[in-house]
């Protein structure tokens, strides 16, 4: 068996060696040109931009700017569309005024800066959620001034208010998050091959080919079915090549058109993290009625979001913020509000987790703030809320029944499994002795809803061919980013056929061979693609059982080399079997084809079926079961996610109190991916999710100046977690059990869920700022810097 085996990634040798290719690897066909964008220098207001010094420029092959263009591409993943350059109106700092395309892709740099550019008219940028929120209150229509996404949307389960007021215990407060640059290691890239008379090949580094097919074939004015995408692998993703890599691709593919050659395009790290959105930073607004156990009885909301100059993906991100504000946690009463701001910042897009990381972060506070008031350990009071296990009848707050839970279960294991008692304990008595460094411990839990909330995109296609060797060569509509998709939809495959895995070979993702693909995101990469090449390969596995059960099979004999047997003529030697038997009867495994009584090799099996003319090629469709939902309906069946994947977090920290600075000493987790598909690759995601969580809510922290530019736009001015600050003990375990619902093989999904697990972190330090004698809740980053004034009491 292929599956729940735990598996190298298929591409890890090439990447060690780097032999792996990316996009800006591939090698171009003839003369290229190189693209670069011209950026504007303010936040917010009018230019005017003279291109004449550009196109004088060494190297120079052509120059676009907004007067080239009798309709402005679009380059917008929502309804409303963004255009690819500015008409002179700014709204962010670096935003898109002109197209530059030369011999090199340091000339085009170079000549991008060329350009003359008037500052016709400066305004003051809208840049916090404070900014925005003090413009929202002074507004008359905030809809019609652009200063809102859409309306507030709101749900409510109960009633919220009267709850509130008869609880025993009331509290109020907020918590600011902040935003996180995805920081992948191949940045945006992309390069466009023109073709016969309209067609265009697109090579882009996107984990959404068939958006990419759409904008493009939009900007160049012809059928989607003259565009090809092409997508071997990307360098990192996490959710910031949904919809970035968008601008890349169209105007390659804008420049190729005009001047019939291959046209590339690559971000440098500063312009990628200056040009491109960010994880959605929030503040939320909370109240909270309990009891004197901790026991919410009631839960009020106020979620605000920054979302940039554009929508992009903001409103689904806040959207699914709000689907997530309970966590673990049945919430009896509950109102939850979102405001989608407006700024004058780049357009805020999907980031691993989509807005479910800083709903979860808002109720976490919550429960910490529950805790000091009742001076309570916070574990008591998580594990007082939790939803219950197995089928209760307890509902979401927007009105789903959990049916699922082992939240409890896996709590209380981890908290034995952790020593969570006697480390507290042994944590009180450091402390007792320890007026500087404090130490803080936390165990948060995890519950992600798994589907994509726009119920359209929860479909998957595949394509698989079976060659006469017995390789098996397949191809489906999700993208590899580092994540292992192609090595488990590999492992479906080859326990269908009863191959090693090795015999299979997956493909580019294209959009030529399978169509109308959803983006790889929603963690729903495995579930999606997973079952439909095992439609697929089960189509084909039918066809040949069904004619092997009733056909004389004839074959070469061969012997344990594999090399053909010559009879004592000179003449291969030849096998014939009737299997007479049900198709039902053949099975394939271990390499081999046939009943109990007789079995022949794979490939053999394969030649027969092939001479017999069977078909050995197939498609495979999936489309995720039991989803209902509509964001603003009020009743009836709502059900925006087909399971949830569980988890918890232990995790210990050390802090400095007269400077702030912190470590990560130990973290346990025990993480539910059903019957994992491969332990290896989800314990690996698992690892970095957290780590990536970690980092978000302790050190990443993105800062704008006053004017609106990003002064954190370099690895010199934004830190990520480095080696040094993982775990110093790293203990990962799966939890037993498997997928309730009917998914791949009765696995979970693991692309998401993992990086909420490092809320931990965050609790933890609050923690350790309780311990030194302070009742500041902090706001994330917990920078060291944040962490001092929280200790000084200036927070």
């Amino acid at each position: 068996m292929s599956v729940h085996q735990s598996r190298p990634h298929d591409s890890g040798p090439l990447h060690v060696t780097g032999e792996a290719r990316y996009t800006d690897d591939l090698p171009s066909t003839g003369r290229a040109l190189h693209l670069a964008f011209g950026l504007a220098p303010i936040a917010h207001g009018r230019v005017r931009v003279d291109l004449a010094p550009v196109r004088a420029m060494p190297g120079v092959a052509l120059v676009l700017g907004p007067e080239d263009f009798a309709e402005m591409p679009d380059v917008s993943p929502s309804p409303r569309p963004e255009p690819l350059l500015s008409d002179g109106e700014v709204q962010f700092h670096g935003q898109p005024l002109f197209l530059v395309a030369a011999t090199s892709h340091r000339a085009a740099r170079i000549a991008a800066r060329a350009a003359e550019i008037e500052i016709v008219e400066e305004r003051t940028p809208r840049i916090t959620i404070a900014d925005a929120r003090a413009a929202l209150d002074a507004s008359d229509d905030p809809l019609a001034e652009g200063l809102l996404l859409e309306p507030p949307l709101e749900w409510e389960k109960g009633d919220a208010d009267t709850a509130l007021a008869a609880a025993p215990h009331r509290i109020k407060g907020a918590i600011e998050i902040g935003g996180q640059e995805h920081f992948y290691l191949e940045g945006q890239a992309a390069m466009a091959v023109p073709g016969d008379g309209s067609e265009m090949v697109i090579h882009a580094s996107t984990q959404h080919p068939t958006e990419i097919q759409h904008k493009v074939a939009h900007a160049l004015h012809v059928s989607q079915a003259q565009v090809q995408v092409q997508v071997r692998r990307m360098g990192g993703g996490f959710g910031g090549k949904e919809s970035q890599g968008n601008a890349l691709a169209v105007a390659c593919a804008l420049v190729a058109k005009r001047t019939g050659l291959t046209a590339r395009m690559r971000y440098d790290r500063d312009d990628d993290m200056m040009l491109t959105g960010k994880r959605h930073d929030f503040v939320i607004e909370y109240e909270a009625g309990f009891d004197d156990e901790g026991r919410l009885a009631s839960v009020i909301f106020d979620q605000y979001t920054r979302c940039g100059w554009a929508p992009d993906l903001s409103a689904p991100v806040a959207d699914r913020a709000m689907l997530h504000a309970d966590n673990a946690y049945h919430l009896p009463a509950a109102r939850i509000r979102s405001t989608r701001l407006m700024t004058h910042t780049c357009s805020n897009t999907a980031f691993r987790g989509f807005g479910g990381p800083q709903g979860m972060v808002g109720i976490e506070r919550v429960i910490e703030h529950v805790a000091a008031h009742l001076n309570r350990d916070p574990l008591e009071v998580r594990r007082a809320n939790l939803y219950a296990s197995g089928a209760q009848g307890q509902t979401t707050p927007y009105g789903m029944e959990v049916e699922d839970s082992i939240a409890p279960d896996l709590v209380a294991k981890l908290a034995e499994d952790a020593g969570y008692a006697a480390r507290r304990a042994e944590i009180a008595a450091f402390n007792d002795s320890s007026p500087i460094l404090k130490r803080g411990l936390a165990l948060t839990p995890v519950k992600f809803g798994i589907s994509f909330t726009l119920t359209q995109l929860n479909q998957a296609g595949a394509l698989v061919h079976v060659y006469t060797d017995g390789s098996i060569r397949l191809n489906h509509g999700g993208t590899e980013m580092g994540q292992g998709l192609f090595t488990k939809v590999a492992a479906v495959a080859a326990d269908i056929f009863g191959q090693p895995q090795d015999a299979v070979r997956i493909t580019a993702t294209d959009t030529a061979k399978v169509p109308n693909t959803s983006a790889t995101a929603a963690s729903s990469g495995s579930d999606l693609n997973g079952m439909a090449v095992k439609a697929a390969c089960e189509t084909i596995r039918a066809r040949m059982a069904e004619h092997l059960a009733t056909a004389r099979v004839i074959w070469h004999a061969r012997d344990d080399a594999g090399e053909a047997l010559i009879d004592r003529d000179g003449k291969p030697e030849v096998c014939e079997h009737a299997f007479d038997c049900a198709p039902e009867d053949i099975t394939f495994a271990n390499g081999t084809v046939g009943t109990a009584d007789h079995r022949i090799p794979f490939a053999d099996a394969v030649q027969a079926c092939y001479a017999a003319r069977v078909s050995l090629s197939s498609t495979g469709f999936y489309a995720t079961p039991k989803l209902a939902w509509d964001r603003t309906q009020r009743s009836g069946p709502r059900r925006p996610f087909y399971y949830f994947a569980y988890g918890a977090a232990v995790t210990e920290v050390a802090l400095d109190t007269l400077t702030g600075e912190n470590r990560i000493l130990r973290t346990d987790i025990l993480h539910d991916c059903g019957r994992s598909l491969n332990p290896a690759l989800d314990i690996g995601q698992i690892e970095g999710g957290y780590v990536q969580g970690a980092g978000w809510l302790t050190m990443e922290e993105l800062v704008w100046n006053p004017k609106g530019a990003l002064a954190t736009h370099a690895p010199a001015t934004y830190k990520i977690p480095g080696c040094s600050d993982r775990p110093r003990v790293f203990n990962v375990a799966l939890w037993d059990g498997e997928n309730a619902e009917d998914t791949i093989h009765k696995s979970k999904a693991v692309g998401e869920p993992p990086l909420m697990l490092g809320i931990s972190a965050l609790m933890a330090l609050q923690d350790a700022v309780r311990a030194a004698g302070s009742d500041a809740l902090i706001d994330a980053p917990a920078t060291p810097e944040r962490l001092v004034e929280a200790l000084d009491g200036t927070a």
